[in-house]
């Protein structure tokens, strides 16, 4: 171990909760304290002596406080190693004293540009330079100066000097420099991606790197996808309506399945104005409706399937009340956890007390849910081996003018509200997908079935005998007649497909024959 003890610690800090009480503890231990601009007033208002930096380096801030700490007196002292002769004669030669601890944090560029609408000069002037290169001039050091960027580390690093005679322990020290690289890694994550959105455009819709950076979350997940899986969830910096941003009202902790779960719920709710309600199970909706009431809309998703209802994640678009609550704790109901813009209060009262269940089930809120609350550009990111793709999340939206009806028949303006419905819903089932419906309420649903007829028989199969007048959306085209004949022969009334297949003529011919009415969308909404 280097028992090399702290004598002289750099404070500069935009985020100061606990800094007084940290320069405090180091001063009580004598340690010299330097610190710039308004990190030093604090620590001396406090009665805590403290130097100026720009009494160490000769140079007054400059430049707005620009430049202050960007001088060889700093970082000299933070990255001459002690244990090297000639860097040693440096030191001595040019009068640099050695830094063998430094606290700094960032500017708060993150929480600038999540304000929106935020001017670009702002947001510039909140790129800290000098301060990731103390961080990381301290870091690549770690074998002789701890560097200290998270508050919550406070108080181990104190505790860890009156261990160690004043010195930070080299485990301690290993473990705050890879988390001051990853501090950097993504503040410069969240610098760059800002910036090229600034730029994007239709010719440019990719950076020519893409990096992913996020901050841990602060509850540990219960596993992964299986429970010998470990797993943890991370925070990006861009957070809006979302799982990542929601208040953790209570329950179980969360493990890997509820987040990816409860992503797909709300990915779906955001789709709706109306007050709506979906029931998911495995990333899939079984059911979902829109009603006058949030109530009617919980009660129409949940008769879609109510076997599959069993132990499943639920999002909302408007807040939970009372009668929501009373239907899921009445009966033989049980959901993992639920999603929405907030709960009334009495509404999670009933929730927590009036089931078995309810004292474990994970409830978040996560603000106004509603299509005008989604960002204008969402990025996918699926992981394979040795690599990711990247990709735009599938934002459109077809309306009755992308309507190609391609059959003698024409749908209804009722059928045509029902087949806007059922299209929304298939683009979040998964692959090949189809979703039948009746008014905006989905009857059965056909998931992730390598064959279209096999989707097609199992979305029959679950809406039974309320599939006679339903309409049928599908994320793609029908390759073969035989899919539409299915549907057909249990009584579908119309059905919507993007179109595209070469037999496509074959597949209108059958309808034309049973005076069903086909309408082409043009996009496919395939899911994978």
């Amino acid at each position: 171990m280097n028992n090399h003890k702290v004598r002289r610690a750099l404070f500069s800090v935009s985020e100061k909760r606990g800094c007084e009480a940290f320069a405090r503890a180091l001063s009580a231990m004598g340690v010299e304290i330097l610190a710039t601009g308004g990190t030093r007033k604090l620590i001396a208002d406090a009665g805590i002596p403290v130097r100026e930096v720009s009494e160490v380096t000769g140079f007054p801030e400059m430049m707005d406080g620009r430049v202050k700490t960007l001088h060889p007196k700093i970082h000299g002292g933070l990255l001459a190693l002690r244990d090297e002769p000639t860097h040693m004669a440096a030191m001595e030669e040019h009068g640099i004293g050695p830094i063998d601890l430094a606290c700094v944090n960032l500017y708060p560029f993150e929480e600038t540009i999540a304000k929106g609408g935020v001017d670009r000069s702002e947001a510039i002037e909140q790129i800290d330079i000098g301060g990731p290169t103390m961080v990381r001039s301290a870091a690549k050091n770690h074998a002789f100066v701890a560097i200290v960027t998270n508050p919550n580390d406070y108080g181990r690093v104190e505790r860890d000097m009156k261990s160690n005679d004043g010195a930070v322990s080299d485990l301690l020290r290993r473990e705050l420099a890879q988390k001051a690289f990853a501090l950097t890694a993504l503040y410069d994550t969240s610098v760059a991606g800002w910036l090229f959105g600034q730029e994007r455009s239709e010719e440019n819709p990719f950076p020519s790197s893409y990096s992913l950076a996020g901050r841990r979350y602060e509850k540990e997940l219960r596993y992964g996808e299986n429970s010998h899986q470990k797993a943890a969830f991370y925070r990006t910096a861009q957070l809006g309506t979302s799982v990542a941003s929601a208040k953790f009202l209570g329950g179980k902790d969360l493990s890997y399945n509820n987040f990816v779960d409860l992503d797909a719920a709300l990915g779906l709710a955001l789709e709706f104005e109306e007050p709506f309600c979906c029931v998911i199970k495995h990333t899939n909706p079984c059911g979902a409706a829109c009603a006058a009431t949030l109530a009617a809309a919980l009660e129409s998703a949940w008769s879609g399937d109510p076997l599959s209802a069993f132990g499943s994640v639920l999002a909302f678009n408007r807040p939970v009340d009372k009668a929501c609550a009373e239907f899921l704790t009445g009966g033989n109901r049980f959901v993992e956890a639920i999603i929405a813009p907030s709960f009334a209060e009495d509404a999670e009262e009933q929730l927590r007390t009036g089931a078995k269940w309810g004292k474990n089930v994970r409830m978040l809120a996560c603000g106004s849910v509603g299509p005008a609350h989604r960002p204008e550009l969402e990025y996918e990111v699926k992981h394979l081996r040795d690599g990711f793709l990247v990709q735009e999340r599938d934002r459109a939206v077809e309306t009755r003018d992308d309507f190609d009806c391609v059959t003698e028949t024409r749908p209804t303006t009722e059928q045509e509200t029902e087949l806007l419905f059922a299209n929304l819903i298939t683009k979040h089932v998964k692959s090949n997908a189809i979703v039948l419906v009746k008014g905006t309420r989905v009857l059965g649903v056909g998931a992730g079935q390598m064959s279209r007829v096999d989707s097609v028989k199992l979305a029959v199969e679950k809406a039974g005998d309320e599939v006679l007048g339903s309409v049928l959306g599908s994320d793609a085209f029908f390759p073969f007649p035989d899919g539409v004949e299915t549907a057909m022969d249990a009584g579908v009334a119309a059905i919507l497909q993007p179109g595209g297949s070469i037999r496509d003529k074959q597949v209108v011919a059958v309808c034309n024959e049973r005076k069903v009415p086909m309408v082409f969308t043009g996009h496919r909404h395939f899911r994978h």
